[in-house]
């Protein structure tokens, strides 16, 4: 079994279940009392999240390069980062380390045409949703992407920021995703790209008869099958 690096921390509540799900995971294909060889290397929201919103991307990559580069000497094969919204300093992680990165976006494609789906609507953080570092990404795998009008687009975010991250969950909230999850399905799309790893903790499958792509068990299962290849 080879060692998962796993960048967590953004936020801490969704890398709870990335090492819930990579560990169960294992148990499933392995049996018995087998659990994950896995590193955590969980940063401090707290100092990335006003980058982000400052457009300092240069700085949350020095953040996350130094992580990378402690992941690989304390001895992990290959690194997860798990969030969405930081695959746009990917790149740079790869470049800092001699140990491959699993895209969180080339796992979801991956699963996405698995099942035929050629358009999909993307819901994540604005930046995810708004920049091409995420959706060209799909595109490059032959994915259409629709995103949410700028309204809708806004709210996602806010309640990804101001309640997600720290762990509330709202009904309201609740009801708001699924109606635009309701008004894409309408528009065309044929399935919809949880592209936020916190988004999970609002919504699921049992909640829409609209098919859901859960990037952080998406992402986990990438992760559990490489390391048991």
């Amino acid at each position: 079994m080879k060692t998962i690096g796993v960048i967590g921390g953004m936020s801490w509540e969704s890398t709870q279940t990335y090492y819930r799900l990579i560990n169960q995971k294992v148990r499933e294909q392995l049996g018995g009392l087998h659990s994950a060889k896995l590193i955590l290397y969980s940063v401090d929201f707290a100092e990335i999240e006003p980058l982000q919103h400052a457009g300092d991307w240069d700085g949350t990559a020095e953040i996350l390069t130094e992580a990378a580069q402690a992941l690989e000497t304390a001895g992990a094969d290959f690194i997860v980062l798990a969030t969405n919204t930081m695959h746009k300093v990917a790149p740079e992680i790869e470049l800092a380390v001699n140990i491959p990165l699993l895209h969180i976006a080339d796992a979801t494609a991956e699963a996405l045409q698995a099942d035929g789906i050629t358009t999909v609507a993307l819901l994540g953080t604005k930046f995810t949703m708004e920049q091409d570092f995420y959706r060209q990404r799909l595109e490059d795998h032959g994915i259409c992407v629709v995103v949410p009008s700028s309204a809708q687009r806004n709210r996602v975010h806010e309640i990804i920021f101001n309640e997600l991250c720290l762990g509330k969950i709202e009904a309201n909230s609740k009801a708001d995703y699924l109606e635009i999850i309701q008004e894409m399905a309408e528009f065309g799309a044929e399935g919809v790209v949880l592209g936020c790893t916190e988004i999970s903790l609002l919504i699921n499958q049992l909640d829409t008869t609209i098919k859901l792509y859960d990037t952080t068990e998406i992402h986990a299962a990438r992760a559990v099958a490489s390391a048991l290849k």
